[in-house]
């Protein structure tokens, strides 16, 4: 069996780490063309850097809930092989166990050179001071994909999606295209685990609610057996 599982802010929310939209989330306390897109970097790289030294000490300091325990657990089936895409950019997945995992988004816990490209494991503070271990240029920034930049690995990504025989969103709330457009690919059976129906629940076959770290797991454990 093929299982394609897309993760979104809800899974690592009771994990402390904030989600978006709701009514506190991120980005109703900040201005996201100020610290999530190439524009608001080259204004004030100052500023982006400092945010995102903020959120990750906060992912330094969260630890994987029941969630992401139990997804990882499937990686250890022989009948299932699962591939989870996630719109995060913490890496609780991997720290959970999970193997097969995807950053559309990018990830925190990573760096990138604007200049060459170069991607290496991010320290815990970064500055417009820093330079790239690689080519040395003054062109480092947070691996994450900010508003305006194309999200990663899309081809592997909607290939995964339309040979699964279960796509499965967990925690998401379908407003940010292209993962929001993945259920459409599908081919198989559909199913979304959210606190509340998402922008785009109607296009899903199945449905369940609840907090994740409770819906996840009983999820999980009926797959398994």
């Amino acid at each position: 069996m093929k299982i394609v599982v897309l993760t979104g802010a809800g899974v690592s929310a009771e994990s402390g780490l904030g989600t978006f939209r709701d009514k506190d989330g991120l980005w109703t306390r900040y201005d996201l063309n100020e610290v999530a897109t190439p524009e608001g970097f080259a204004r004030d790289p100052a500023l982006v850097h400092s945010f995102y030294n903020a959120r990750r000490r906060n992912c330094i300091d969260s630890t994987p809930n029941s969630a992401h325990n139990a997804l990882a657990l499937i990686d250890k089936s022989n009948a299932i092989n699962v591939i989870l895409v996630t719109q995060n950019v913490d890496d609780l997945h991997e720290r959970a166990g999970s193997k097969n995992v995807i950053h559309m988004h990018g990830a925190l816990m990573r760096a990138l050179c604007a200049d060459c490209g170069k991607r290496w494991d991010a320290p815990d503070e970064m500055s417009p001071d820093d330079h790239c271990p690689h080519c040395q240029a003054q062109a480092t920034r947070p691996d994450v994909v900010w508003f305006g930049e194309v999200p990663y690995a899309m081809p592997q990504i909607t290939e995964a999606v339309a040979a699964a025989d279960l796509f499965v969103a967990i925690g998401t709330s379908a407003e940010v295209y292209p993962a929001a457009g993945l259920v459409e690919l599908a081919r198989g059976e559909t199913l979304e685990i959210n606190l509340e129906p998402s922008a785009r629940a109607n296009a899903f076959a199945a449905h369940r609610f609840g907090p994740a770290t409770e819906t996840v797991p009983q999820w999980v454990s009926e797959i398994m057996g």
